[in-house]
């Protein structure tokens, strides 16, 4: 696979709860006090709440025990400067805080609901609840008080015209793994944090549970991911993360360019395998996403007896019949021929496990969807090694070809059926153990690489999940790779992209209909 040992895209990194809270000791090493981080952050959460209701708004914000309780104060404190009328609940007693909380409760010098906390809940409605009771740095399920807090929070606010601005990240929520800790989690419409965005922001359903997310800037310099940076002292430890939002700026640096020597040869030439007579439709798909994302030529290999179905419904996409495993090899055996796509509609069966094997002997890359994955999923007796390991181990023969695996959630878990954790965590764990790219599908698709590197797309719309979507998603990366796009890049570019021409067709969309919209996106994207 193709190795890659830089950090992510400025801007698109989506830090750790441990990488952001060494973020934040490095900015106090380099000299910005953390009060003045605190206060920064109140300001921005001031900022955003002043823009979601009218002036002079009621306004309640609900404080914890740490940091994140003092960015609450801090928000009082700016937002009641500013004429709105401000309520501050706190639940636990004030004398208990300690740093810098302790010292922006201090500073807020109005009344502080402690032991009846719960009248904050009472009486006149409030328009916007501040949500300040925990960060991403919460590890375990909310109870007591703090569980009760969030359940009146959320009646509120599902009752009546009632907004909900998070800190950080709607308390309840799990910042890396974007799962509720348990069953007491704030539902925001707005979540406000700092610096850089988190998975748990990203994942679902994290994302859902954030609302609208505004990231601020509080002063940590960018200069935390420079090794050579001269703002820290010389035992400075350059955070260096590993995943990232996917977006243009990710892999743009990467994508195929045209020029006047360009030809349809110089663009690669894509082979996708049809399955039987009766499912042709999927490989045409991948053909058609192959050829309109720029692959210069592109052949669906169909078995002899599918050729006619397939001949009829294609133009520009070239047919070539062939008979079983031997068939393909003879097609694959042309080094112009240098990626190939099997899976959509080939059927779950032995002889779609033969065929991968056999594309797997080439130097194309390779990109298994769907029935190709679980193929290698057949036949498995309970004491035996798993016969999925095989396909492991014919991808990691050859390190240099590139290779990419697209399951859905259902195909993912008959093909990795031991590995948990979060999605995020199961992708990279997928991606080390096959020595491949995988696209692990979703509203929160995840491109991870056997080097550590991820990506957790955000841009899909819901009325993607139709059939065929993943099998134009699959022809997407052929497509790329087989104009030369590094596999993790690909990949990424591929599910963008996807998810772009989804947005840009809307809903009622069909499969047929996403490799239309390619020309669209690609206007001022690339050239």
């Amino acid at each position: 696979m193709c190795k890659h040992s830089g950090r992510v895209s400025s801007g698109l990194e989506l830090l750790t709860v441990a990488e952001m809270a060494a973020a934040d000791a490095m900015a106090v090493a380099a000299g910005v006090p953390s009060l003045t981080l605190m206060e920064n952050a109140g300001r921005a959460v001031a900022e955003v709440a002043a823009g979601m209701v009218a002036a002079g708004a009621h306004v309640a914000v609900v404080c914890g025990p740490g940091n994140n309780g003092g960015d609450g104060f801090v928000a009082a404190r700016l937002l009641a400067a500013r004429g709105f009328a401000v309520e501050v609940a706190c639940l636990v007693d004030p004398s208990v805080l300690k740093g810098d909380a302790a010292a922006m409760a201090k500073r807020w010098d109005g009344p502080i609901l402690f032991e009846h906390w719960s009248r904050i809940f009472q009486g006149t409605t409030p328009r916007l609840y501040i949500d300040a009771l925990f960060g991403a740095g919460l590890s375990r399920p909310l109870e007591g008080d703090f569980a009760a807090a969030v359940e009146m929070i959320n009646q509120r606010a599902g009752a009546a015209a009632v907004q909900v601005l998070a800190v950080d990240v709607p308390s309840g929520l799990n910042g890396d793994s974007g799962a509720a800790l348990g069953a007491y989690v704030v539902r925001a419409t707005r979540t406000v944090t700092f610096f850089r965005r988190k998975p748990g922001h990203v994942l679902m359903p994290g994302r859902a549970l954030c609302g609208e997310v505004v990231l601020a800037d509080i002063g940590i310099p960018d200069g935390v991911f420079d090794p050579d940076s001269e703002e820290f002292g010389d035992a400075f430890d350059a955070l260096s993360p590993k995943t990232a939002a996917n977006a243009p700026g990710l892999w743009l640096s990467q994508f195929p360019r045209l020029d006047a020597m360009s030809h349809k040869y110089t663009r690669g030439h894509a082979i996708v395998v049809s399955g039987a007579a009766e499912h042709t439709g999927a490989a045409r798909l991948g053909a058609r996403g192959a050829l309109r994302v720029g692959a210069g030529v592109v052949t669906v290999a169909s078995p002899k007896a599918a050729v006619a179905t397939n001949a009829a419904l294609l133009t520009a996409i070239m047919v070539r019949g062939f008979d079983g495993p031997r068939g393909l090899a003879d097609i694959l055996s042309d080094e112009r021929k240098n990626a190939v796509l099997i899976g959509p509609g080939c059927g779950v069966n032995i002889a779609t496990r033969l065929l991968v094997q056999v594309a797997l002997e080439f130097e194309a890359s390779v990109v298994l969807d769907a029935d190709a994955l679980t193929s290698f999923t057949l036949d498995q007796d309970d004491d035996e090694e798993p016969v999925v390991n095989h396909l492991f181990g014919l991808i990691k023969e050859e390190p240099k070809r590139q290779v990419v695996l697209t399951p859905h959630e259902g195909e993912f878990k008959r093909v990795f059926a031991d590995l948990t954790g979060s999605k995020l965590e199961r992708a990279r764990a997928a991606a080390v153990r096959a020595g491949a790219v995988v696209v692990l599908k979703g509203a929160d698709t995840v491109i991870a690489s056997p080097d550590g590197r991820a990506a957790i797309n955000e841009n899909a719309q819901s009325w993607l999940a139709t059939a065929g979507s993943g099998d134009v998603l699959a022809g997407f990366v052929t497509g790329l790779l087989a104009q030369g796009m590094p596999a993790f890049e690909a990949a990424c570019a591929a599910v963008w992209l996807h998810g772009e021409c989804g947005n840009r067709s809307g809903r009622g969309l069909i499969a047929e209909d996403l490799p239309e919209m390619l020309p669209e996106v690609f206007v001022g994207l690339v050239a």
